[in-house]
């Protein structure tokens, strides 16, 4: 996941996430969990370099990615004021995949 110069140990878990998500466990912990988990991962200190993606327990995926929101748009998708599908029609939320 991280640039060949920049190998993080998180790298190996991410593999094995991949892989766990692609057994019939996969269906049980979709079922439990339902969310997606964005991680910002960096190799020395918080706010530099950082690799994100995303690790989606709707659909048991793990990939590389990002959601961009305003501050207040964030907040009216996380109080259930916006739903999420309209915000990202209407440009309130970007996800970027790389």
């Amino acid at each position: 996941m991280a640039d060949s110069d920049q190998q993080l140990k998180f790298d190996a878990l991410l593999e094995q996430m991949k892989t766990h998500l692609t057994t019939d466990v996969d269906k049980e912990i979709t079922k439990k969990v339902g969310l997606v988990y964005q991680l910002h991962i960096a190799p020395k200190k918080i706010g530099f370099n950082e690799v994100i993606c995303m690790v989606d327990l709707k659909k048991g995926e793990v990939k590389n990615g990002a959601f961009s929101f305003k501050d207040e748009d964030f907040l009216k998708i996380a109080t259930g004021k916006m739903n999420p599908q309209i915000a990202f029609m209407r440009g309130a939320m970007k996800i970027k995949a790389t």
